[in-house]
């Protein structure tokens, strides 16, 4: 059975003002069991986030002082958020979800975070609207109880991984890569093992390509065990913050040639669902609702 970490505090506490289409958080699920791609016992609540778990990725005194509120002005405003308890709440829900997620993929070969995919978050500090990063503290508990040796991190969300790529610059057994828009946030990036920018524009074809060319080899030349997956949806055309120019056709392809080779290959994987910004919510719905469905196909 396909398990996926929900939680109603993943619409985030400043939805109100619509910002962001946060809502995608709880109209996700109502879609998948309106479709019955899921049924009610595929969704779990995660537990809560053990201090220790978080410690082994985030330094301490940054971690300490983001769980009592006391980061200073100048911390906040990278972040983008004002900070309340609701919203550290949250954060650390979602990370104990890409944990429980890892476990019930290297049981069931496939999982996914609703939420998730909070990828630029550093060590020490937050930025864009992560605070805790989800797939890193899963990774460093997979290999501190050895659950995994070898570990790749796809990240294929719009914009470049810079905490996730930071955190494990100096770990062999962590390889990061990232494909995203090379003029897109952030603007400095960081060095992972391996990174692919795209111009301006990019379809279908030329990141599909890239994709095929590249992944099978990583997979082959690295040889992980397990493989977390950010699955970003902001690469679309119409994406607000995207800039490329993907369809919904060409993501679900995307989706479809990863999910493939990791079940061909029998190595696990974790999906964080990551941003996702389009004008319209139903394209955001679609594109995120393909990836489940995706799963239920290929595993189940």
């Amino acid at each position: 059975m396909l398990k996926i970490a929900f939680d109603k505090t993943y619409k985030h506490p400043l939805d109100e003002n619509h910002r962001f289409p946060m809502i995608k958080y709880d109209l996700i699920p109502e879609q998948l069991l309106r479709e019955n791609t899921c049924d009610e016992e595929s969704f779990f609540k995660p537990g809560n986030l053990n201090d220790s778990d978080a410690l082994l990725t985030h330094q301490k005194d940054y971690y300490d002082r983001f769980s009592s509120l006391l980061l200073t002005k100048k911390e906040i405003r990278p972040i983008g958020f004002p900070m309340s308890e609701k919203l550290v709440y949250r954060e650390k829900k979602i990370a104990q979800g890409t944990i429980e997620c890892a476990e019930y993929s290297i049981k069931n070969g496939i999982s996914m975070n609703i939420a998730g995919g909070t990828h630029h978050a550093f060590k020490d500090r937050g930025e864009a609207f992560c605070m805790l990063n989800d797939q890193a503290i899963a990774a460093n508990y997979l290999l501190k109880n050895r659950l995994a040796n070898n570990i790749l991190i796809v990240d294929l969300d719009v914009h470049q991984g810079n905490g996730t790529a930071s955190i494990f610059s100096e770990n062999k057994n962590v390889f990061t890569l990232s494909f995203h828009g090379e003029k897109n946030y952030p603007f400095k990036k960081e060095k992972s093992d391996l990174d692919i920018g795209f111009p301006d524009k990019t379809d279908d074809n030329l990141y599909l390509k890239k994709l095929e060319e590249t992944l099978p080899k990583v997979i082959d030349d690295f040889e992980p065990d397990f493989i977390f997956y950010l699955a970003g949806v902001d690469v679309l055309e119409n994406d607000k913050l995207g800039r490329l120019g993907l369809t919904i056709q060409g993501c679900k392809k995307r989706d479809k040639f990863i999910l493939e080779l990791c079940r061909k290959n029998n190595v696990p994987i974790q999906i964080s669902m990551g941003g996702g910004y389009s004008v319209n919510i139903k394209d955001i719905l679609e594109a995120h609702s393909n990836t489940y469905r995706l799963a239920q196909e290929i595993f189940f």
